[in-house]
């Protein structure tokens, strides 16, 4: 009988094209906070997120909008209004970031 090693499953069970596009500090929590409150514009959630750098806030922005979590609406005004929203694919992850999030608290409890 062939012993099971991650290495057998090849890509389709590959999680790292799953953190290429939620991975990192700030995506989750930008998907949860979309998610809580849509459309959100890009001020709050720069308040909301008091530690990110608005260079970083663009750029995870961008990468959540090219990889289809969501969506970018520019509205033709004086300053520009830009809002956010979840795309349909994005409002699929919700409740994988739920499970995620109670995995997490299941984890904490049983660490010593």
């Amino acid at each position: 009988m062939e012993e099971k090693n991650i290495k057998n499953f090849g890509s389709c069970c590959d999680v790292n094209g799953i953190f290429k596009i939620i991975g990192g500090k700030w995506k989750v929590l930008l998907i949860k906070s979309i998610a809580q409150q849509c459309p959100k514009r890009f001020g709050e959630l720069k308040r909301e997120m008091e530690d990110i750098a608005q260079t970083t806030l663009t750029m995870q922005l961008r990468e959540l909008e090219r990889d289809g979590i969501i969506c970018r609406k520019v509205y033709p005004e004086s300053p520009p209004r830009v809002e956010y929203k979840l795309s349909d694919m994005g409002k699929t992850l919700l409740p994988v970031i739920e499970m995620l999030d109670q995995w997490w608290v299941e984890y904490k409890e049983i660490q010593p």
